[in-house]
């Protein structure tokens, strides 16, 4: 068998690059990012304007003029666009988390609770559309599994208020302190969404009010009582809420 000689100087041949199959491109581009983000804000102005149940994808693909089939390679159903918007609302919440300072876990919860109304006042219309969905829905609620991460992303700046304080309980009782701060966070979100007062007065005042008494629980939880309470409200909210699908060894631990 003979080999052709390359000519000197002559630059080898590179190999064909294979060609690409149709679909989806390969990985992440500028393109479609901001073809999905289009898809993204299209879905959440139908959502807001005409309600969740009554949005279809359809809807949505002529709101921003494509095709249903580029649609679906981006959100092939409507809980895709829901997840997009847990994930970038927990996402920024926890970035404004991170910027936490330090003092005593109630100052830093206060810091916690306002830092959650903030990022989430620009999204007030979308959330409050999303509400039936929110609280409601076994798949695409706040406690779903699909949601998990999303959820467990903001419960960790609260569990972090708490155990990187100054005053921080054992880690035990922190780490508890922590999970049911956040679902008291959750139960003055859904005020805050059906609030109708100016401006939203009344949970403004409702937030004062708590604050001003949190002194006198973190003078409580250094008693047995209060501890035992406490204990029990986490076991029972992680329970009847998320069925300890978030934290399985807290659960094998009580």
């Amino acid at each position: 068998m003979f080999i052709k000689k390359r000519k000197a100087g002559a630059t080898p041949a590179r190999p064909a690059e294979p060609r690409r199959g149709r679909g989806r491109p390969r990985g992440p581009t500028e393109q479609g990012a901001q073809a999905r983000q289009d898809l993204y804000k299209a879905a959440i102005k139908l959502i807001v304007s005409r309600g969740y149940e009554a949005t279809t994808l359809r809807d949505i693909a002529k709101q921003a003029g494509v095709s249903v089939g580029l649609l679906y390679r981006y959100f092939p159903s409507k809980r895709a666009v829901v997840l997009a918007l847990y994930d970038e609302l927990s996402a920024e919440y926890a970035a404004r988390g991170a910027k936490m300072g330090a003092g005593p876990w109630r100052e830093r919860f206060v810091f916690a609770l306002e830092a959650s109304l903030e990022v989430l006042g620009r999204h007030r219309a979308t959330i409050a559309a999303l509400l039936p969905v929110l609280v409601g829905d076994a798949h695409e609620g706040l406690f779903a599994p699909a949601t998990a991460q999303s959820r467990q992303r903001v419960q960790a700046v609260f569990q972090a208020a708490v155990e990187g304080a100054s005053d921080a309980p054992d880690a035990d009782h922190g780490a508890a302190l922590g999970r049911v701060l956040y679902l008291v966070h959750l139960a003055i979100i859904l005020g805050w969404l059906l609030d109708k007062s100016p401006q939203q007065r009344a949970t403004r005042t409702l937030v004062a009010l708590l604050e001003g008494m949190l002194p006198v629980a973190a003078l409580a939880l250094r008693t047995e009582p209060a501890r035992t309470m406490l204990r029990t409200a986490d076991r029972l909210c992680q329970d009847g809420l998320v069925g300890y699908r978030d934290a399985p060894a807290t659960a094998g631990g009580r």
